[in-house]
């Protein structure tokens, strides 16, 4: 639940239309989504590797701490609380928050209903792990009905439209620039996987079951996504979903009139109430053991002794998400998110190249056709940074900014940690 929460926001409900623009038959749009769910599928494999080597709390952050450099694993906790996780955060609930009112009709700021979302669920998961895990599966689960029921509606009750047989198109340089640029928006819909890996350190038997749910969880997502982007080619055809801004509700509408635009509506909510969730209980681990090292505000370590959870990581993560959703700035932040992530995603896949060569003899779960899986892995990773460099040169140069503004602030508590 935790894994599959992480990944399903409500991007597949808005990115196969973004998919179909970039494609020029339905057969590539759906492949783009086939190999995007493969590439999270080889990640999987990777992080459920390392992470049976390294069952930290922390997952990427102990990860690049433990085989690279404390700066590196500092680097990535700076910008996952200043950018990554409370940028993306802050988008999902506003967007949360939008569906809510349109729902509800209710007469408040959108502003004001994303705040209020976000102090209910950072109380639930100060209550305790086993509160916040509850309430994420039952998210979680609601999120996979919705989905599902998009599939069946769109199969059962809709005709299929008047998709064109096309002929493969040969390789060439513009099939696979228009691929890869379709594949941008696939790989940000699969990403999320990681996050399940900061709450290492609270999983009963770490090395058992998280590689376990990594694999299981990744292969879930590919499959509920592949389903969604065949019903909204099958219902809607190629043109007609590249022309729409919100698919899923294209195709409910199609189904079921209005009434099924309004249940669309409510499964996208719960599903942005769900990541949000996720994103709550987990990321502020990160926090923690970057406060337990030393380099970071030692309060930041401290533990509810009766609830065992680190409540003041959990306060400041939310706080700042919350800044940045009165500020209004999430929407320039998403721009650089990706760059980002997917920068830290690649050095945290080198990790592994490093650990099989010192790690002892054992069975432990194999990732399949290392090292030359791991490197395409890595491969891919930095190419959509450069991607999201080219595209965004302006914003990318911020978020890089960010990143390297690190760099004196861990030097300033290193020396204060050996002092």
């Amino acid at each position: 639940m935790l894994v599959m929460g992480g990944m399903i926001g409500s991007g597949i409900f808005m990115n196969p239309s973004l998919v179909a623009r970039q494609v020029d038959t339905p057969l590539h749009a759906l492949g783009a989504w086939i190999l995007g769910g493969l590439i999270a599928l080889i990640g999987a494999f990777i992080y459920a590797e390392i992470a049976a080597y390294l069952p930290r709390v922390g997952g990427q952050y102990a990860y690049l701490r433990e085989t690279f450099h404390p700066l590196l694993a500092f680097l990535y906790g700076w910008v996952l609380l200043l950018v990554v996780q409370t940028g993306g955060m802050a988008a999902v609930s506003v967007t949360f928050a939008r569906y809510f009112v349109d729902l509800t009709g209710l007469d408040v700021p959108v502003s004001a209903v994303a705040v209020a979302a976000l102090s209910v669920l950072t109380l639930v998961n100060c209550l305790g792990v086993k509160s916040g895990s509850n309430l994420q599966s039952a998210l979680m689960v609601l999120k996979i009905v919705a989905i599902g029921a998009l599939v069946v509606t769109g199969i059962s009750l809709v005709p299929p439209s008047n998709l064109p047989v096309t002929p493969i198109e040969p390789v060439s340089s513009g099939l696979i620039s228009s691929f890869g640029a379709a594949l941008v928006p696939v790989l940000f819909a699969y990403g999320g996987w990681q996050t399940a890996c900061f709450v290492a350190g609270e999983v009963r038997e770490p090395q058992r079951d998280l590689p376990r749910a990594l694999l299981c969880g990744v292969v879930g997502v590919a499959l509920l996504y592949v389903a969604v982007n065949f019903v909204c080619l099958r219902v809607l055809g190629l043109s007609a979903l590249a022309a729409t801004d919100t698919p899923a509700s294209a195709v409910m509408r199609i189904a079921l009139g209005k009434p099924g635009a309004v249940a669309i509506g409510l499964g996208i909510t719960i599903s942005t109430l769900g990541f949000l969730s996720q994103s709550v209980l987990t990321a502020p681990r990160v926090y923690f053991a970057m406060a337990n090292d030393g380099v970071f505000f030692r309060q930041l370590a401290w533990v509810h002794p009766r609830t065992r959870v680190p409540i003041l990581a959990i306060f400041l993560q939310s706080a700042w998400t919350m800044v940045i959703v009165l500020s209004g700035s999430y929407s320039q932040i998403l721009n650089y998110v990706t760059a980002m992530d997917w920068l830290f995603f690649g050095l945290t896949a080198s990790c592994l190249f490093i650990l099989r060569r010192h790690a002892p003899p054992g069975r432990r779960l194999r990732v399949p056709l290392h090292p030359i899986s791991t490197a395409i892995f890595c491969a891919v990773s930095w190419a959509v940074v450069a991607n999201t460099i080219y595209t965004y040169p302006r914003d990318t140069l911020i978020g890089i900014g960010i990143l390297l503004s690190g760099v004196p602030i861990y030097l300033i508590w290193e020396k204060r940690r050996r002092r």
